[in-house]
């Protein structure tokens, strides 16, 4: 989370290029919505594999997200027009784009208001998320603007554990991608259709590159702040 504030930042400053980011997380952890001060107390108490749960906080807003057998994605940018819609709409496009390449059709859900009362992201589907065609959805996703420039990341939900996301929202849920690959392959493969999608709608090309010692440096501050 650090990462995606420091990229929005260095972005919005003129001081780093657009950015598109997938990452996984190690160990598990359920990251909370900015404004979202309410939960569970045994969510401080979890452990998965012998490891606790981590629990952070994101720098946008929505509800909590447990990543564990997710894909997260983060688009970082600046110049899209019009209102929050309608830039999801803009950011959203390489992901419908990157899923059909797979076989897979991806819809915009339709939850109304009540979904804020829901301290579960994945239960609920909103105008900003994308579902399957049965309605389950696939892609939870948060916005946060911040001079003239925009971080919006989410969790692919891929290969959820059925026992930790029972323990952590009372729900079940089983692998919903309909796919036969499986594990790190399958998580390199929606990266790289959805690096190829991206390439296709913002019209540009991408030069993958780490960050340096000195950038994460700035980075760990950010973390003590």
């Amino acid at each position: 989370m650090a990462i995606d504030r420091w990229l929005l930042e260095q972005h919005s400053s003129g001081l780093h290029p657009s950015t598109l980011r997938f990452y996984t997380w190690s160990p598990a952890a359920i990251s909370l919505g900015y404004h979202q001060h309410k939960y569970p107390e045994a969510w401080q108490h979890l452990t998965w594999q012998g490891q606790p749960v981590d629990l952070v906080r994101r720098p946008t807003g929505g509800r909590a997200v447990l990543h564990q057998g997710d894909l997260t994605y983060t688009v970082v940018t600046s110049g899209l027009t019009g209102n929050r819609a309608q830039v999801y709409q803009q950011i959203c496009d390489f992901l419908i784009q990157g899923w059909r390449s797979l076989g897979v059709e991806l819809h915009y859900g339709t939850a109304g208001r009540g979904y804020v009362h829901n301290p579960n992201c994945f239960s609920t589907a909103t105008s900003a998320d994308l579902v399957l065609a049965n309605g389950t959805k696939l892609i939870g996703s948060a916005q946060l603007f911040y001079k003239g420039a925009v971080l919006q990341h989410g969790s692919i939900r891929l290969e959820p554990d059925t026992e930790l996301l029972t323990e952590v929202f009372g729900t079940k849920a089983e692998p919903i991608v309909p796919m036969a690959t499986r594990g790190e392959c399958l998580r390199v493969m929606v990266a790289e259709a959805l690096m190829k999608a991206a390439i296709s709608c913002f019209d540009m090309q991408f030069e993958v590159q780490p960050l340096s010692p000195s950038e994460w440096a700035a980075i760990e501050s950010l973390q003590t702040d």
